[in-house]
């Protein structure tokens, strides 16, 4: 297998006298009046060379994701290009009219998105979907059509592409479903690729083959590619050349080697220093009592199934047990369909076991009902993934914090005084408190979120991915407000990821789920030094950046 290294100095070598397949010129983007800058995009240049892969980075804001859109002729309503060139070939994009752009649009350039289950139509079958692609430039019969979507799917590398063409998107894993995307993307052959954060919600594992199909195809093919991602992992792993944003310019730009090795500008070594470092440090066991036990946690998922058709049995929790000390925070790690999430709902009673023992301060919370459960469920509180979708649009935030509280029969006055409290606690103004969700950032309203989990007072948080949707400077700075929470008020904590570098900074101890069920546990410097089963080695050799981060460190 080639190295990471070599591919990088070969495509080099083929690309250092290509012609461009696209110039971005001076572009600036204007954002509609009101908006907190003039321009989302300010004075921008770069060229994308086939054979190269370029990463635009950058925060949340920054205008990478605009640049990209602004070349499919994807902009939001409201949000206009005011000046600059987008040349593809001899063709300046933002002139053309809308059905000049929609011709080239899958022909000359096509697009990756980052969330496949938005981007997929859910009422169409995967071969339907990627036919439609030729349907909409008058290429082939529909009998063709369908044959070479089959095709794309097996050069994607999907299993049993025959069966996948007939499934709808939510029957296919995410994995699965982003490479159906890519197959939508190549299906006309552009000569240039853009993939806006395409790996973001996926696991290691999941995400290393589709970095790995993402650089295999654009060597295959010679296409440029442009890669928007904020992790740095990813970035060492597959960039030839980087571009930094901040606040719509670029704020450095060069090879990969340069930028992640060499920074030049203040704003790249925040972010790199901002990146989790994959080793864990050896932590002293933690000797206090356990606040919560659990031993033989089952939970199984029936669907499907009729008078014709075998249902679908899924273990999604298969003979769980741990404890976690008061003061401790346990990870749970391990890929998408592993269970973790399942656990961690079967803990706070989301969802309700089907056996085990769900102990909270020696109470079994496995099987209460109604008011008992209420009770002492405000004992064991959550903190979503999604701060987008956990947080009711409609309420203030000042009620989103206070209607726990309230019903537990805390005096409206004193939820809302304890309300103001929890926000400054969190790193927010008390002033926060008469806002709707919309009007913060993701980070912000994940802070929120935390708030939310607090005001209860509950002895164990259960986070379920709270920092995997956020960039990696303000990710480092939820994962400080939570260590300095855990630390003021003796919280105990279960942090679920997928992200093994998060995992490794905050827990203490790990436990490592397969399929439902827990193969490795131990203290986190173990896992990560030792790791016994093969499961968790394959885990951790999958880290994006892995490789590079281990040369640095022994060289």
């Amino acid at each position: 297998m080639h190295s990471i290294r070599a591919l990088r100095a070969r495509a080099s070598k083929g690309t250092m006298m290509a012609t461009p397949a696209a110039r971005i010129e001076h572009l600036k983007i204007a954002l509609p009046e009101g908006a907190d800058r003039a321009l989302a995009v300010d004075d921008v240049s770069f060229d994308l060379v086939p054979g190269e892969i370029l990463c635009i980075v950058g925060e949340s804001g920054s205008g990478k994701s605009m640049s990209a859109n602004a070349m499919m002729g994807l902009l939001p309503d409201l949000v206009r290009p005011v000046g600059g060139r987008i040349l593809v070939g001899d063709k300046d994009i933002l002139t053309l009219s809308d059905k000049e752009r929609r011709d080239m649009r899958g022909r000359a350039m096509a697009m990756i998105f980052q969330e496949p289950m938005s981007a997929l139509n859910p009422l169409m079958k995967v071969a339907d979907q990627i036919a439609e692609v030729y349907e909409a430039h008058g290429l082939l019969t529909p009998r063709e059509r369908k044959d070479r979507a089959v095709q794309l799917l097996t050069e994607v590398g999907i299993p049993e592409p025959e069966k996948a063409a007939r499934a709808y998107p939510f029957q296919l894993s995410g994995g699965q479903r982003q490479r159906v995307m890519i197959a939508m993307a190549l299906a006309l052959e552009p000569k240039i690729l853009i993939a806006d954060e395409p790996t973001t919600a996926l696991d290691v594992t999941t995400q290393a083959q589709i970095l790995d199909l993402i650089r295999h195809l654009q060597r295959e093919r010679d296409m440029a590619v442009m890669f928007i991602t904020h992790d740095f992992g990813v970035v060492a792993e597959i960039a030839d050349r980087v571009a930094v944003m901040q606040f719509g310019k670029i704020v450095e730009e060069g090879s990969v080697d340069d930028v992640l090795d060499h920074p030049q500008h203040d704003y790249t070594r925040k972010l790199i220093a901002a990146i989790p470092r994959l080793s864990a440090d050896r932590r002293a066991a933690i000797e206090k009592a356990p606040i919560l036990a659990v031993e033989g946690l089952n939970k199984t998922y029936h669907t499907g199934g009729s008078m014709f058709a075998k249902g679908r049995v899924v273990h999604a929790v298969n003979d769980v047990s741990f404890v976690l000390a008061d003061g401790e925070t346990l990870g749970i790690v391990g890929e998408s369909g592993s269970g973790k999430s399942s656990v961690g709902r079967c803990l706070v009673r989301l969802l309700d076991p089907d056996s085990g023992v769900v102990k909270l301060g020696g109470v079994d919370m496995a099987y209460m009902k109604g008011e008992e459960l209420r009770r002492e469920r405000k004992r064991i509180q959550m903190i979503f993934q999604d701060p987008y979708a956990s947080l009711n649009p409609r309420s203030r935030v000042g009620r989103i914090l206070s209607e726990g509280p309230m019903a537990h029969g805390k005096p409206k006055d004193e939820a809302y005084q304890r309300a103001s409290e929890l926000l400054e606690l969190v790193g927010l103004d008390a002033s926060a408190i008469d806002r709707y969700p919309h009007e913060f950032s993701g980070g912000q309203r994940q802070r929120i979120g935390i708030a939310r989990a607090l005001a209860l007072e509950p002895e164990v948080i259960i986070a379920d991915e709270a920092v995997s949707a956020l960039d990696v400077s303000i990710q480092a700075q939820v994962l400080d407000l939570l260590a300095d929470l855990k630390a003021r008020l003796n919280l105990a904590l279960v942090f679920i990821t997928h992200d093994l570098r998060v995992a490794a900074q905050v827990c203490d101890r790990i436990a490592v789920m397969q399929k439902g069920r827990i193969v490795e546990l131990g203290p986190a410097y173990d896992i990560f030094n030792d790791p016994r089963d093969a499961y968790t080695r394959s885990l951790i050799e999958a880290i994006p950046g892995r490789e590079k981060e281990l040369a640095a460190m022994t060289g």
